[in-house]
């Protein structure tokens, strides 16, 4: 299954990707599905077997635009 971590700021959703992969977390940046409800800005897609790390180490960031996680559900995106 496929999670987001949604971002208002497509420059902090670019350094996202690049911080995940360093760490070994396969991620793409893609845009942010109209669900997410925060404009044009870019979702961090990444495999929900990775949630838990994905979280641990988005903490340690401060990602000012991070809008919060959404997980594929019935052929689009809802909040977790």
């Amino acid at each position: 299954m496929t999670n987001l971590a949604v971002f208002k700021s497509r420059a902090q959703a670019l350094d996202c990707v690049s911080f995940l992969r360093r760490k070994g977390i396969p991620s793409q940046a893609i845009s942010t599905p109209q669900s997410a409800r925060v404009g044009c800005g870019l979702s961090v897609r990444f495999e929900e077997t990775f949630l838990s790390r994905v979280r641990m180490l988005l903490s340690q960031k401060n990602y000012t635009s991070f809008s919060g996680y959404m997980k594929s559900q019935g052929g689009g995106y809802v909040y977790l």
